[in-house]
């Protein structure tokens, strides 16, 4: 059985290596044999001390998943959904993202992913563009806007 200063001391230690939000720690302590109560009073006492913010998290969560995961705004939202963050603090996290940087991104993943395409058919080619683009999360008309760019040019 874990007491409430154990887990306070496990979470703790997590949180100080990297961003969790709350959802994300009451996952892990649902593995502990712990009322819901205490569960309750270490979530608690982790965001008192500031161990757990959701803003911070959501931010972190954004950067990280549009600079190294390349993801678009729509599966980054639904991702943080996943997590329980308030669309308040998620499209707060979002205002990261500058619109140029998101548009350059959109432009770099499709000329990549067109140089390695072996369809003859233009049809056939921009809905796998299309497909691969919206499954990674980017807006449906940002790309057909960026794919009739990158035909067009070709």
């Amino acid at each position: 059985m874990m007491t409430v200063v154990d887990a306070y001391k496990k979470m703790a230690l997590l949180c100080s290596r990297r961003e969790y939000c709350i959802s994300d720690i009451q996952q892990k302590m649902s593995r502990w044999e712990m009322s819901q109560k205490d569960k309750t009073e270490v979530v608690s006492q982790l965001l008192a001390d500031n161990f757990i913010d959701e803003s911070r998290f959501a931010e972190a969560f954004v950067k990280d998943k549009f600079r190294f995961n390349k993801w678009g705004k729509n599966k980054i939202i639904y991702s943080l959904k996943q997590k329980r963050i308030a669309d308040k603090i998620i499209f707060d996290a979002l205002e990261w993202i500058s619109n140029k940087d998101y548009r350059i991104l959109i432009k770099e993943l499709l000329e990549a992913k067109y140089k390695t395409q072996k369809s003859e058919n233009n049809y056939i080619a921009k809905s796998k563009l299309l497909r691969f683009m919206t499954q990674r999360g980017f807006e449906y008309d940002l790309v057909n806007e960026a794919i009739d760019a990158l035909f067009n040019k070709s």
